[in-house]
């Protein structure tokens, strides 16, 4: 069966697809978003499970980000921030490093961490510091090399790389080599610097959730996936919808199915993330924690410290990731391994933390290798044809590109549909 056209059909209902519906419904078009899925959200959701709060994926949501202005509204959100310092072991010993513009009170901790010397923390603070000062607009145009190359031509040591940069942003890229664009890790320290890390009470779903119930009833149908498009219409299950426009909003990899041929796969990256429920101990923080040492672990974090509403009273859910590597297959991310370094990071005995749930996600995002260009067209043309795109793939690999996107191509298809703003 044939459903009635619109104006313009979103495949996909992530952060971008949501963006760009919001944007085009404000202009009074008619917008049906189509996914697959049984929620929107894409690769941002959340499950409850045994009354914990489990984000598929360690995320977080960095209040700087500046396409969050005028979409999202923050407060309704009730987000809960993570601790402003970062804990690193170092020589055994958990070093704390701080954002004194957030909270001078750390600076002391941040001079004291025994890696890079006097020297190499000025080369760090001296880096940082020039992050934060150029306009972001600079920082996007920089001769791109990648962050492991910019770090080496601004003298910053190999200890102070290996310590702090390394496990600290092996998280937020999802690789340890750093081979990704220094434009992008420059712009992640600015919002770092500017911004506070925080998650929604309810869960990192709540962000696209929100964005959803902003755009008119029945704008979203789930459970339908798109089988093929053309410029003027998709195919679903239930039927074909004709458009005047088609937006292709799902993530890289699905792009590039719906495109054959006009869209690169990128290299995926990928990480696995595991919860534990654990007795309230002593000393549990919302603090990241990083371990620079060779282990499986990148991260963790007693996630409910920071945010309570993620387990049941008198209860701790540990959030830990493990970035993905040639050997990641091998790990076991409840094994005796990894729980040795949870006891080492967190300070305690594990053996009676319970596991939860694992999320091993091969395609958590798009790789960013420089050189990296921070636009990529989201008009696809062939011939007199065009077929939009949004994603993450299409600007950076966050929540911060996943929504520029969006709204760049919803800019797009009004100038080309020839609708005034």
């Amino acid at each position: 069966m044939t459903r009635a056209a619109v104006d313009v059909v979103v495949v996909g209902a992530g952060l971008a697809g949501l963006a760009c519906a919001r944007e085009l419904t404000r202009q009074g078009l008619d917008v049906l978003v189509l996914d697959a899925g049984d929620a929107v959200g894409g690769r941002v959701r959340t499950d409850q499970v045994d009354g914990f709060t489990l984000d598929r994926g360690f995320q977080v949501l960095n209040t700087a980000y500046p396409a969050l202005r005028g979409l999202v509204d923050l407060e309704a959100l009730d987000l809960r921030a993570f601790d402003a310092s970062v804990g690193v072991l170092v020589d055994g010993e958990r070093a704390l490093l701080g954002n004194p513009l957030q909270d001078l009170r750390t600076a002391g901790p941040t001079v004291r961490v025994p890696v890079g010397g006097v020297t190499g923390k000025a080369a760090l603070a001296a880096y940082a510091g020039l992050c934060l000062a150029l306009p972001a607009s600079s920082l996007r145009h920089r001769v791109d090399v990648s962050a492991a190359e910019a770090w080496r031509r601004a003298h910053i040591p190999a200890g102070v790389v290996d310590t702090l940069l390394r496990p600290f942003l092996a998280g937020v890229l999802l690789e340890r080599d750093m081979s990704s664009s220094r434009r992008f890790t420059d712009l992640m320290f600015r919002m770092f610097a500017r911004g506070r890390s925080t998650v929604p009470a309810g869960g990192m779903q709540r962000l696209p959730q929100q964005i959803a119930a902003r755009l008119p009833e029945g704008a979203v149908r789930l459970g339908t996936p798109v089988h093929a498009l053309s410029p003027t219409g998709v195919s679903t299950d239930e039927g074909a919808v004709p458009a005047r426009a088609v937006v292709v909003a799902t993530d890289a990899w699905a792009a590039a199915g719906l495109l054959p041929g006009r869209i690169e796969p990128p290299a995926p990256r990928g990480v696995t993330t595991v919860y534990h429920a654990a007795p309230a101990f002593p000393g549990a923080t919302g603090m990241l924690l990083l371990d620079p040492g060779p282990s499986p672990v990148d991260n963790t974090i007693a996630i409910s410290v920071a945010a309570p509403e993620y387990a049941p009273a008198g209860q701790v859910l540990v959030s830990t990731s493990l970035v993905h590597g040639s050997d990641h297959s091998a790990v076991d991310a409840d094994g005796a391994e990894v729980r040795a370094v949870l006891g080492r990071l967190h300070r305690t005995d594990t053996s009676s933390w319970r596991w939860v749930a694992t999320y091993d996600l091969p395609r958590a995002l798009p790789g960013m290798p420089a050189p990296h260009p921070m636009r990529r067209p989201v008009r696809l043309r062939d011939g007199g044809d065009t077929v939009y795109v949004a994603g993450d793939h299409r600007d950076t690999s966050s929540i911060q590109g996943a929504l520029v996107s969006g709204r760049r191509c919803a800019r797009a298809v009004l100038t080309d549909l020839e609708v005034s703003a």
